[in-house]
């Protein structure tokens, strides 16, 4: 035999895989799947017994108080609940913020950690979808955490036979503060926790930070009130996530403030909305920036 016999020529064996001919579902349905499934994983849903005690723990932290208020209401036939709907959100925010900083490295961590981002972008999906995906689950964990005892609370009102309207008006203002909080911790949370695959790391820096934010915005309003300063007192409370939101609640549907002094007119309100705003889409544009990095690493 010729030692260049078969050069420049190539044989296919049939190994016996099948061909898929099914149909292709796009990638619509990768964001999708990755929503449902990093949704899922903020609850610890399709994951060890132990990834669920948190979550499902603060669950019932956020909605227990929740419930017994709405018992007793219904008890002692009060005409109106003791505490309304957006006083709730923010009575509880240190159980929010606890979820978001277990949760938001868990849900980012691992995937820095295992290196899986080349994956992920083996498939016809952008690190715009990626970070739109992680955003929206993150997102909507926190805001089911937030409006589920709210809407334990409405119910109740009903079952307790309180006015209609008013608690409606009341729960509608609760959930739209819930969604804008949970936009503006979810990316703060998920922007901290993206930058270390630790997620023990994650955890910490992400208290830390709101932490110091909110101790910050406090002491800093509570001297500038002292000090006979109230519109500045009022503006340092932008510097608090919680409050930025709390400030906007109160211009919009007229929420009572937890600061020495709530935004000062129209024009306070303004300033708030627009800062909230530019915190969620700077997070989210930071998150990209981010990611970029990631995948060319």
């Amino acid at each position: 035999m010729s030692s260049d016999s078969g050069a420049g020529t190539g044989v296919i064996h049939d190994i016996g895989f099948r061909h898929y001919e099914g149909p292709r579902l796009g990638r619509g349905y990768l964001i999708r799947s990755l929503y449902v499934d990093s949704l899922r994983g903020c609850y610890g849903l399709g994951r060890s017994g132990k990834s669920k005690i948190m979550p499902f723990l603060l669950l019932v932290v956020m909605t227990a108080p929740a419930v017994i208020i709405a018992v007793v209401a219904g008890v002692t036939g009060m005409d109106e609940l003791p505490l309304d709907y957006v006083g709730y959100i923010f009575a509880l925010s240190s159980a929010i913020t606890i979820f978001l900083a277990a949760q938001s490295p868990a849900t980012v961590s691992r995937d820095l950690r295992f290196r899986t981002m080349p994956l992920y972008l083996s498939r016809p999906l952008t690190r715009n979808h990626y970070v739109l995906a992680k955003y929206g689950a993150m997102s909507t964990a926190l805001f089911i955490l937030v409006a589920l005892p709210q809407t334990a609370l409405f119910i109740g009102a009903l079952l307790a036979e309180m006015e209609f309207w008013p608690n409606a008006k009341g729960w509608a203002a609760g959930l739209l503060g819930s969604f804008l909080l949970s936009l503006v911790l979810a990316g703060i949370g998920l922007l901290i926790a993206s930058i270390t695959p630790r997620r023990g790391f994650g955890v910490a820096a992400v208290i830390t930070v709101l932490l110091l934010l909110t101790l910050v915005s406090g002491v800093l309003s509570a001297l500038a009130y002292e000090n006979d300063h109230p519109h500045l007192s009022a503006y340092f409370a932008l510097i608090n996530p919680v409050s930025l939101v709390e400030g906007v609640l109160v211009w919009m549907v007229d929420a009572q403030s937890s600061y020495p002094e709530p935004p000062p007119g129209n024009l306070g309100g303004l300033i708030f909305t627009l800062v909230t705003v530019a915190v969620i889409a700077g997070s989210y544009a930071l998150l990209l920036a981010r990611y970029r990095k990631v995948s060319a690493s």
